[in-house]
């Protein structure tokens, strides 16, 4: 695909913006990286710790951002936002396959140690609720806001009547492949609290279900997108050096948050212990909400610069890749450090985990599967989401337990109810997703 139209002539200055980013990254990240080296550095607190790598992931998700809307000029949009997203959550992989290789070390070394497979779980589940019952909340109502502030900073036409809608994100039709595939992914995934254990068998299925996704996303057709700032200087720059300048964004941001992330993680686990608060509270819910940050923000930043679409989409992909990549790879990671081919055990607490994590994400595809989220839709995601959140914090381990029940209840309740009224719409989709010639798809 050509680049953007208008181009820059003679040398293109470094934009300072890109250089800022830069500079938020590199401390933290040299830092991260000494200390996975086992190089002496600065003995800092852990919340001059949060501090430092939270800089630099901030750094890293600019940098993203601005990549993947530049990536635009050479590969489709979807694509594009696959690579963001996937590269957005390597943190949660990161600190997932630590707790799940301690999980098989332990099993190999000691005979078992469930508490540890449980924080691995803990970790997982926590993680994807979050993104579904904060990240896309968040999403709209950024987008709300910013659409209200481009309508009274007397911006163009179109702003103006994208204003009369404001009250929901639209994602591309062409996305109903994701949402499409997010459906197949759940679907399974609401067989894995009948589980003792998640084995290689999940693995095969799961994984196959991402290998799919990739290859339909593959098929999907280029568009001209649209770039300002830093994304258009990327993209103004000739067809070599511009996929040099983009790779190297992209490698350089995720090289940046594999060195700060799970530093991130562990500093702010740690400020949460020295206060007192729990174990299990903090694997399941901070580390998960630090190692989310990087695509939080990412979708916030394309948000709040009028492209809720595109930030919802980095979101669903990230789901879809989280709900299938993440989760198949459990197993196999349990399986090399166990040495051995057992299951990764799954006790009755993370089942119910498990079963809520799969409900929630059946009810956002029920949300979605018109291929817009509205405000009302948004504040339901986060408002349910609270009621479990705060029931896991500040109730005993029964009132924990039925809340989950009760809550799993609703989400399939609501689901079901949903998909039933909206059939048509879940027809099409399925339609686009798995038949349709993508490039017909408007």
């Amino acid at each position: 695909m050509d680049g953007p139209r208008t181009r820059l002539s003679g040398r293109l200055p470094v934009p300072l913006p890109l250089l800022a980013a830069a500079a938020l990254a590199l401390p933290g990240s040299l830092h991260g990286a000494a200390t996975y080296a086992g190089v002496p550095t600065m003995q800092l607190s852990a919340p001059l710790l949060v501090l430092l790598y939270g800089l630099a992931i901030v750094g890293a998700a600019f940098t993203l951002a601005w990549a993947a809307e530049a990536a635009q000029v050479d590969i489709n949009a979807g694509i594009a936002l696959a690579l963001l997203a996937l590269v957005a959550v390597l943190p949660e992989y990161a600190v997932d396959f630590v707790f799940t290789a301690q999980c098989g070390s332990a099993y190999a070394t000691e005979g078992g140690s469930p508490e540890v497979c449980g924080l691995a779980l803990a970790n997982m589940t926590g993680a994807n609720r979050i993104l579904v019952g904060v990240g896309w909340p968040l999403v709209v109502l950024v987008s709300a806001l910013a659409v209200r502030r481009a309508a009274r900073g007397g911006t163009p036409p179109p702003v103006r009547r994208a204003s009369l809608a404001r009250t929901r994100v639209r994602i591309a039709p062409v996305m109903s492949v994701e949402v499409g595939f997010l459906l197949v992914a759940t679907l399974y995934s609401l067989s894995l609290p009948l589980r003792s254990s998640l084995t290689l068998l999940d693995s095969a299925v799961l994984l196959a279900i991402f290998a799919a996704y990739a290859w339909r996303l593959a098929r999907m057709p280029p568009t001209q997108p649209t770039l300002s700032g830093v994304s258009h200087w990327l993209g103004s720059h000739p067809r070599g050096p511009r996929r040099t300048w983009v790779a190297g964004l992209f490698a350089g941001a995720a090289l940046v948050i594999l060195a700060s992330a799970e530093h991130f993680a562990e500093s702010l686990v740690e400020t949460g212990s020295d206060l007192g608060v729990d174990e299990f509270l903090l694997v399941q819910w901070i580390a998960p909400l630090a190692s989310e940050s990087p695509e939080l923000m990412v979708a916030c930043l394309l948000a709040w610069r009028l492209k809720g679409g595109d930030a919802l989409g980095a979101l669903l992909s990230s789901k879809v890749n989280q709900w299938t990549l993440l989760v198949g790879g459990l197993p196999i990671v349990f399986a090399l450090t166990h040495v051995g081919l057992d299951g990764l055990p799954v006790d009755a607490e993370q089942r119910y985990e498990l079963l809520i994590t799969a409900a929630q994400s059946l009810l956002a595809i029920a949300l979605l599967v018109t291929l817009r989220l509205t405000v009302r839709s948004a504040l339901l995601l986060l408002t349910l989401f609270m009621v479990q959140l705060l029931a896991s914090v500040l109730g005993s381990d029964r009132v924990h337990e039925v809340t989950i029940l009760a809550m799993s209840g609703v989400y399939l309740a609501l689901a079901v109810v949903l998909l039933a009224l909206r059939r048509r719409a879940v027809a099409e989709v399925g339609h686009t997703a798995f038949v349709r010639d993508l490039d017909t798809v408007g």
